[in-house]
């Protein structure tokens, strides 16, 4: 499965990852507006969320 993502990941420019990055964001948006609960959590915990799922792509980043 990873491969195949891989294989197309390849095939798109900067516009391409640009949209999905947009796309996930709308999505987000969308579930926590039909779902309010989910925006009911203290800040802390969003940034904790942000944190963790930051740590391999900076660290990535910085190795590099």
């Amino acid at each position: 499965m990873f491969e195949f993502a891989n294989s197309i990941i390849k095939k798109c420019d900067w516009l391409d990852i640009g949209l999905l990055k947009l796309s996930v964001a709308a999505a987000i948006l969308l579930v926590a507006k039909l779902w309010p609960p989910i925006l009911g959590l203290d800040w802390y915990w969003y940034a904790i969320v942000l944190v963790i799922a930051a740590i391999k792509p900076a660290s990535r980043a910085m190795g590099k």
